[in-house]
């Protein structure tokens, strides 16, 4: 009985390598060797199973497409832009009509077109002569409020009872001259 063991036991130790080996990929992937992974660009979700309207419907023919699915381009179109799909859909709930009346009007023909310029018109292309002379970009002066100055005025008014707007807020006073030219001058 136990030579008996022992050969089987054999005789499975052999088979696995063997297995693994000369028969190719079939064998390997049944045992587990081998993975496959799923390509997440194909990867589709499919639409919830739903109870029918009414029970006369013919059985599912093998093979056919579902009614209720949507190829990836519809929906993707469903999500960018939903009144396009909900406008063609001649039987919409109130509640659908409400949330398509609230988003407004719909978009011009050529707001692309209108975008594009006022992108054009903001960006506003140098002139290699500006580059060359202008090519440090320095930032525009802004107004700098002095925290200790500001802090002490609005502690002030709480104390006295006033508005936060009474006074005057201090600001830092920058040097616009830089370099030796501005020093000096």
């Amino acid at each position: 009985m136990l030579t008996q063991n022992r050969t089987v036991l054999l005789a499975a130790l052999l088979a696995l390598p063997l297995a693994g080996c000369g028969a190719g990929d079939d064998v390997a992937r049944t045992i587990g060797l081998v993975r496959d992974v799923p390509d997440e660009f194909t990867v589709t979700t499919r639409a919830p199973l739903s109870m029918p309207p009414d029970y006369t419907l013919r059985p599912p023919e093998p093979g056919a497409s579902r009614p209720q699915e949507q190829t990836p381009r519809q929906a993707a179109e469903a999500t960018l832009a939903p009144q396009s799909t909900l406008a063609g859909n001649a039987a919409m709930s109130p509640g659908q009509q409400a949330l398509l009346a609230a988003t407004g009007p719909a978009a011009p023909a050529d707001i692309r077109a209108q975008v594009d310029r006022s992108a054009a018109l903001e960006s506003g292309k140098r002139s290699l002569t500006d580059r060359l002379l202008f090519w440090k970009q320095t930032p525009e002066p802004g107004t700098v409020v002095d925290a200790q100055k500001e802090s002490q005025r609005l502690r002030g008014n709480a104390a006295l009872g006033q508005s936060p707007a009474t006074g005057d807020t201090p600001i830092i006073e920058r040097n616009p001259s830089n370099g030796l030219l501005g020093r000096v001058f």
